[in-house]
């Protein structure tokens, strides 16, 4: 349950995205710096590693959200969904991820859809796995979103994408502070169906924003609902990532340090306890 939104700019890019999940989960861990592959990335993760967002060292961003769409389901014990961005974090094209999903255990993932953001071809590109068909799409370089719900897919689709379009028409639209309060959005009331979710059972957990200018990237988080606080983010705060060029601060053996292959390796023992991760 997620609402991803996309704003090119002129030279870069916004995206951000609303986590929603049950109450009773464990919470997420705020993004830290990672090395897979002798890449830099940035993101979020699961208790066991697994990550929902991430941006490595050339401005590629990945963010996945569950499809409930797709009504077929791993029969048997199941991946964490959150492994699939962690293992192509380090791609930087989308042929790249093309041939890693060629490698991964997909008959044990369930259904899911992962937007890729290239900026260097200007290029946005969603995978979609329904547990039988891997279908690739490619987007629009616009301003666009992606949209996510375990209630009622189809209804928060609508109601979600038309508080999108019309707050597309104030004057602020696209820029940060807009996407923000776009985030933190409750109309057209609290609910299923907000942008910022609220049930009895379900909330918006976190809110992380990727800013990208031509050679710097920054990763912003927030734990906890998006109308709490991201209002009061400033550009001082978060995670901050050279794009290009040989990573400066990078150790000669870095902490948080993965191949993909050991990545790779370690998904057959990476069971699901959890059916909505």
């Amino acid at each position: 349950m997620c609402t991803v939104t996309f704003i090119p700019r002129e030279v870069g890019y916004y995206l951000a995205m609303n986590r929603d999940e049950q109450l009773n989960r464990i919470a997420g861990q705020p993004p830290q710096k990672r090395f897979i592959d002798g890449r830099t990335i940035l993101s979020p993760s699961e208790p066991g590693g697994g990550t929902w967002i991430s941006l490595n060292d050339e401005g590629v961003c990945f963010a996945l959200i569950n499809w409930y769409s797709a009504p077929a389901r791993v029969t048997a014990e199941a991946i964490s969904r959150g492994e699939v961005v962690r293992s192509v974090s380090p791609s930087c094209t989308s042929e790249e991820v093309d041939e890693h999903f060629s490698k991964l255990p997909l008959s044990s993932i369930n259904p899911f859809r992962l937007i890729g953001i290239f900026p260097d071809r200007c290029e946005a590109v969603e995978w979609r796995w329904d547990l039988n068909t891997l279908v690739r799409h490619e987007c629009p370089w616009q301003p666009q979103q992606w949209i996510s719900s375990g209630y009622d897919e189809p209804q928060a689709q609508l109601v979600r994408s038309r508080t999108f379009e019309h707050t597309r028409q104030h004057r602020t639209a696209g820029s940060l502070n807009w996407v923000r309060q776009l985030h933190s959005s409750h109309s057209p009331e609290p609910g299923p169906f907000s942008t910022c979710m609220h049930r009895d059972d379900a909330a918006t957990v976190s809110y992380c924003e990727i800013e990208i200018s031509p050679d710097e990237g920054i990763m912003r988080y927030h734990a906890g609902a998006a109308c709490s606080r991201i209002l009061r983010a400033t550009p001082e705060t978060g995670l901050r990532i050279k794009i290009g060029g040989p990573q400066a601060t990078r150790p000669e053996v870095p902490e948080n340090s993965f191949s993909r292959k050991e990545i790779s390796d370690l998904l057959p023992s990476l069971v699901m306890t959890n059916r909505n991760s």
